[in-house]
């Protein structure tokens, strides 16, 4: 299968339904996107299936859904507040702001930015080497720390002792209520806490559509095991999150699992994997981690609270504290990859050609598209429609000739579509005619529901 650009990719994205530019009658509003009624049921579609995987299929998990806003000294003992910032540069001619770190690894990429000091930064920054990529000129700011969490004040007084953040991620949320939820589901380790939520950055630099933004989602897990047993459960992730991946049908080729070098592991991690995709246009970008985190952030709970986060063994009446192995999806970030996979543009017979996106049946945002051959006929499509629609997503499509509506399913995705005709009237049947290899069959109206559910069962990835 061809790549095509990103360019290409996203502008389809945005006129069939996927995505919006957010606020877009006032003008937009920088690197904001909505997700429309296509966006929004695969994006459901998606963590339903993560759940399934992780949530129902990993017995030892259980799923909550923290609040977004908690109270600030959370952020203060994970370090956040003090610790959560960009490099932040203007150019002293055109005002173009950028992240230091940013500018320096892309022009020049041997240096080791990543373990680089902010004064090592700075000083790079003000040799005269780095260039404005907007203008060219070569004289910066000194650098200045750019707080990452957006702040919000909670109450009706705007002043220092009612300061609240955004949460910049959904793990915190999860540490927290870590007893809470061993206490009410009488669970014993090993035990994993997930979570889908939003979480929000005041990135200075976001873009590439989708893939970085200042508001975005995450599925997070937090599994809590004995200590001395990291490896085994970050091997046990790193297959689980390998047989997810498979799952949603991503080629092969496109996917890559990258170790964390030594000197890229934060100082209390053992190991750290990332699934990256290659991105068209940007090349290789994360889409989730799998980090060993040991006793890190219970601690640091521990001794900021004055909480009892241990936990009594009840084999060895013992207390411990818990060691953790973190799974975290981007989930925009997913989507994205998901659709830059998928896209396509076949060359047909007659110089014809077709849009089509080749996603996995149970992801695509609709599964079935009921289409009467006439208007006549609208009322007994209908019909099978209402039969359908309590088990699938569908759409009723009337609109043009049956060969445009093809091409519209196509285009977004859809597996079946299914014309009723008037030799339906009088044999029950209809034509169904799936996505990718265009095969049309023709089954009775009774049997369509278990015809989709045989399709979807043998397009999974088990």
């Amino acid at each position: 299968m061809n790549r095509f650009s990103f360019e290409e990719i996203t502008t389809h994205l945005i006129t069939s339904g996927f995505v919006y530019p957010g606020s877009e009658i006032y003008g937009g509003l920088a690197n904001s996107w909505d997700y429309g009624p296509l966006g929004t049921l695969l994006k459901n579609h998606l963590k339903n299936l993560w759940t399934r995987h992780f949530v129902r299929g990993i017995e030892y998990n259980v799923q909550i859904d923290p609040a977004i806003i908690m109270n600030p000294r959370v952020w203060e003992a994970t370090g956040h507040v003090a610790n959560f910032h960009d490099p932040l540069v203007d150019c002293k001619y055109c005002h173009s702001r950028y992240r230091a770190d940013d500018l320096i690894k892309d022009q020049k990429p041997e240096l080791d930015v990543d373990n680089m000091q902010l004064e090592e930064l700075n000083a790079e920054i003000q040799k005269g080497e780095i260039v404005c990529p907007k203008c060219g000129k070569a004289e910066f700011t000194p650098i200045r720390q750019f707080q990452m969490m957006f702040k919000t004040f909670m109450g009706v007084t705007e002043d220092k002792s009612s300061v609240v953040y955004l949460r910049p991620e959904t793990a915190q949320g999860i540490f927290v209520n870590f007893k809470n939820v061993l206490r009410t589901t009488r669970r014993k380790l090993p035990v994993g806490i997930c979570d889908i939520g939003k979480s929000f950055r005041n990135e200075i630099t976001p873009g590439n559509f989708t893939f970085r933004t200042r508001e975005f989602e995450q599925m997070e897990i937090e599994f809590f095991f004995k200590p001395g047993e990291d490896q085994k459960w970050f091997e046990f992730y790193k297959d689980n999150c390998k047989s997810f991946v498979e799952r949603l049908g991503l080629r092969d080729e496109n996917v890559r699992f990258r170790d964390h070098e030594p000197a890229e592991l934060a100082f209390y991690s053992q190991a750290t994997t990332d699934i990256e995709y290659d991105f068209p246009t940007m090349g290789w970008g994360e889409l989730m981690g799998i980090a060993c985190r040991g006793d890190y952030d219970l601690k640091r709970h521990m001794e900021s609270s004055k909480a009892d986060l241990t936990y009594l063994d009840p084999e060895t009446n013992t207390r411990y504290i818990p060691h953790v192995v973190e799974p975290s999806f981007g989930l925009d970030r997913l989507m994205l990859a998901l659709l830059c996979d998928a896209y396509d543009v076949e060359t047909l017979a007659d110089n014809d050609s077709r849009i089509v996106m080749h996603l996995a049946y149970e992801l695509a945002p609709y599964t079935v598209a009921i289409m009467p051959l006439s208007n006549k006929l609208s009322d007994k499509a209908k019909e099978v429609f209402n039969l359908l629609k309590v088990d699938f997503d569908c759409i009723f499509d009337t609109t043009g000739s049956i060969g445009k509506r093809y091409r519209r399913e196509d285009a977004i995705g859809t597996p079946f579509c299914i014309t009723y005709d008037f030799d339906s009237e009088t044999d029950h049947m209809v034509t169904i005619r799936e996505r990718d290899s265009m095969k049309q069959e023709r089954i009775p109206i009774t049997e369509i529901k278990e015809y989709i559910r045989k399709a979807l069962d043998s397009h999974l990835v088990k």
